[in-house]
């Protein structure tokens, strides 16, 4: 893992003159450079050859008359979105004094080796946490969960223990970035379910004895947007997501009689995440939300030598007995804050009394560390 100090460094070196902000253009990028530049600070798109018109050409920055739109200032295109890696291209984005905002395409189209080890870039957020996202890893959130006691749905060990309904999550064997989930309710409908998910090429047999098995949580879905401040000391719940999932959200809008009768390759819907809409939780949970946040930053110093830095998404389920169920941590920012981008979220606008998205809270951090010649405290 590259040791803070060497951050810290880079850092000095920037001074706290025109920092610039910069990701990987994909996920949640367009919240982080929209709130970038509601802060003042100058952007750059790390784009993909092939994906890069959304960045390049319809939200670029240009002026219109007396007015300025957009919000995407510079757009670097590569062949592929790990050529950020490169030494090179390293030198070039500290040049530019950037510090990096990592989302999900960061660590999944990168290697985490390499990002650990070698990117030599500030980086908002907690370096050491993002592995801990991977499914699977020695110290993933399931550990971390298990270790302090945060609840999560029960794990199933063996599919023949299978006695009521199960999550069976594994990767897409084609999507690999996407989901390959099925659910089921029997070791006989497990069975069933994933033979045919193999012959038609959504999940390989190998990734199958690697799954993690769960229980199913019935109820509404809720990813809690949070946010821990080192420069206030302070946690933020900023909003609610949650997501639509292709081909689930198809079938669920179908009659039961038509579900039943769609022939055997549309049977089983998949869960690939395809948008995401804003949420709200009733008042007298909303201390059980912030119950789970304050842990889980306090989990991430015990366990990983520090708090957490900006940026977590907490995805919950919530069941009968309105009791939170955690599913999911994602350890930077969330898949689902662009909902929020601009109009910024309910919980945020209310405590800053300002539009206030994730994006544009990561961009405030930033500018208070810089203006309070506190940078470091922000960086790994």
């Amino acid at each position: 893992m590259l040791e803070r100090e060497e951050v810290w460094k880079i850092v000095d070196e920037y001074g706290s003159e025109n920092i610039k902000i910069a990701a990987i253009a994909s996920h949640s990028a367009l919240d982080t450079f929209d709130g970038a530049k509601e802060e003042g600070f100058e952007t750059i798109a790390i784009c993909q050859k092939g994906r890069e018109k959304t960045y390049a050409n319809y939200f670029r920055t240009k002026r219109i008359g007396d007015k300025r739109i957009g919000f995407v200032d510079d757009v670097w295109i590569f062949d592929k979105f790990a050529e950020v890696l490169k030494k090179e291209n390293q030198e070039k984005l500290r040049k530019e004094n950037v510090v990096f905002i990592p989302n999900r395409s960061f660590t999944s189209y990168c290697s985490l080796d390499e990002i650990e080890d070698n990117f030599r870039v500030p980086l908002f957020g907690s370096r050491n946490l993002l592995r801990s996202e991977e499914r699977g890893e020695k110290q993933d959130y399931y550990w971390l969960l298990e270790k302090e006691g945060l609840p999560f749905p029960d794990k199933i060990e063996d599919p023949r223990e299978i006695n009521e309904l199960v999550i069976v999550k594994l990767h897409h064997a084609v999507k690999k970035l996407e989901r390959g989930f099925f659910t089921a309710s029997s070791y006989e409908e497990y069975k069933e379910k994933a033979d045919k998910l193999i012959r038609q090429g959504v999940i390989t047999k190998e990734d199958l004895e690697k799954a993690r098995i769960e229980r199913y949580i019935i109820g509404p879905v809720f990813n809690l947007d949070f946010f821990y401040s080192p420069i206030l000391g302070e946690l933020e719940l900023l909003g609610i997501d949650w997501r639509f999932e292709s081909s689930l959200d198809g079938h669920v809008r179908l009659p039961a009689d038509q579900q039943l009768s769609l022939p055997a390759h549309q049977r089983i819907p998949e869960y690939t995440v395809c948008g995401h809409n804003a949420a709200t939780l009733r008042e007298s949970l909303l201390e059980k939300a912030f119950e789970l946040g304050e842990k889980y930053v306090k989990a991430t110093e015990k366990h990983y030598g520090s708090k957490i830095i900006g940026p977590f998404s907490l995805q919950t389920c919530v069941d009968k007995d309105l009791n939170f169920y955690i599913y999911d941590v994602a350890p930077r920012i969330g898949g689902g804050t662009n909902v929020h981008m601009f109009v910024g979220h309910p919980y945020g606008n209310s405590l800053w009394r300002d539009r206030m998205s994730t994006g544009r809270r990561i961009a405030l951090e930033i500018k208070m560390a810089v203006d309070d010649g506190r940078l470091k405290e922000v960086v790994s």
